[in-house]
């Protein structure tokens, strides 16, 4: 159990002055008990999930934050920042009523300038608490923005074609992300007390596309380091086709065609390794049994093919199946799903010729180098999703044990 004194630092400060108010004063506000019990088990999440110091996963950091809770507050207040989540216009509706003049003069009035200036100064920084945790949240997807926009660019056109709702393959979801971050610090980082947060200089200074270049070449090194990382998690044999590849690519002369061996038997020995033809094959009778183009005969007997392979590899073995909606039947793979199977049999495709038309210009070097960034971007997605789709089937078993 977390000691009360600590967990108490990482309260909400505006749960702790409106608990001091007097019921009505606070229903006249606006704030009603779920409403303080929400606004403590953010704020207790954001702290937890921003400890640097702390070297636990942050699931695990999540899972102490709970604990710190009632069983009975943790369901209340979950319910009630979801309900803000999926009634946005509600919450905009508040916010924006807050922070007008009329509801301002009238929280002056009812609570006196020393307590409502202390209200505001609660909000702020509960407020500070929460832009650093968005921003560090929306900095984190960078790299599998990067790594899908890599990836995305190892598809030809006809295979866009042949992947639904193409119209968000090419959405240029790096820029959106730089975007975002600049417009999320003018708007609210810039406007807060960052100096009672953890935030350090990098977390204070925006982003702009005009640096996209720049952006997009660090947080690659970050895509290549997480990708090699996952891998070795998988097989360090596996890293170390990645590195022979480079290696070849730069020093020796017939570098291109042996670099292109090298990704392609990494390709190969990945899948492979996942799963046998005889597990992907029944994989895929189980989950895609109308899905056209995964399958083969050869010598009177069915096989699965690369893509079928690749699919199976990027669901990990798990089920297919999730809640249609609007644009979604449910059925199929799912589009993310879809796409890094097919950059990854697009990838080796294209590594086969090279493998066999190998000129050594610096051309086809720059190609196979793009070649190689996609191919990391895909595995770094593919491994991650599948590592979640893993540890959410274990939590749902552990929950139905």
């Amino acid at each position: 159990m977390q000691d009360p004194a600590v967990a108490n630092t990482r309260r909400s400060r505006i749960a702790e002055f409106l608990r001091q108010l007097d019921p009505e004063v606070r229903t006249a506000l606006h704030f009603d008990d779920a409403a303080i019990i929400g606004a403590d088990l953010l704020i207790s999440m954001c702290r937890a999930l921003m400890d640097t110091s702390s070297d636990q996963p942050w699931q695990d950091r999540v899972e102490s934050t709970f604990e710190e809770f009632d069983l009975s507050d943790v369901e209340t207040g979950i319910d009630h920042i979801l309900a803000q989540i999926q009634d946005k216009d509600m919450a905009i509706s508040w916010l924006n009523s807050f922070k007008g003049l009329n509801y301002r003069a009238f929280a002056l009035r009812l609570l006196g300038a020393g307590d409502f200036r202390r209200l505001v100064d609660a909000l702020k920084e509960d407020g500070a608490i929460v832009a650093l945790a968005v921003r560090r949240g929306l900095r984190g997807l960078m790299p599998f923005a990067v790594a899908w926009s890599d990836a995305v660019s190892n598809m030809t056109e006809n295979q866009r074609k042949a992947v639904s709702k193409t119209d968000i393959l090419g959405l240029e979801v790096v820029k959106m992300v730089i975007m975002a971050d600049e417009a999320f610090g003018k708007k609210f980082v810039s406007t807060l007390p960052m100096q009672l947060t953890a935030a350090t200089a990098d977390d204070l200074v925006g982003w702009r596309p005009d640096d996209m270049t720049e952006i997009v070449t660090n947080i690659r090194h970050r895509v290549v380091e997480s990708s090699a990382k996952r891998l070795e998690r998988e097989n360090s044999q596996l890293v170390r086709k990645i590195r022979g590849a480079k290696d070849a690519l730069t020093h020796s002369e017939d570098g291109i065609s042996q670099a292109a061996n090298s990704l392609i038997e990494l390709i190969d020995r990945i899948m492979r390794e996942a799963f046998t033809k005889e597990e992907v094959l029944a994989w895929v009778e189980a989950n895609l049994p109308d899905e056209a183009g995964l399958t083969y005969e050869k010598d009177g007997n069915v096989l699965p093919n690369k893509r079928a392979e690749a699919l199976c590899f990027v669901y990990r073995g798990g089920p297919t199946a999730r809640e249609a909606h609007e644009h979604d039947s449910g059925q199929g793979p799912s589009l993310i799903h879809d796409v890094l199977a097919r950059v990854i049999v697009t990838t080796r495709t294209s590594l086969q010729k090279f493998k066999h038309d190998d000129a050594g210009t610096q051309e086809e070097k720059d190609q196979l180098l793009s070649l190689l960034t996609g191919l990391e971007g895909a595995l770094l997605l593919g491994l991650s999703i599948s590592q979640l789709g893993a540890k959410r089937e274990q939590l749902l078993d552990e929950l139905e044990a």
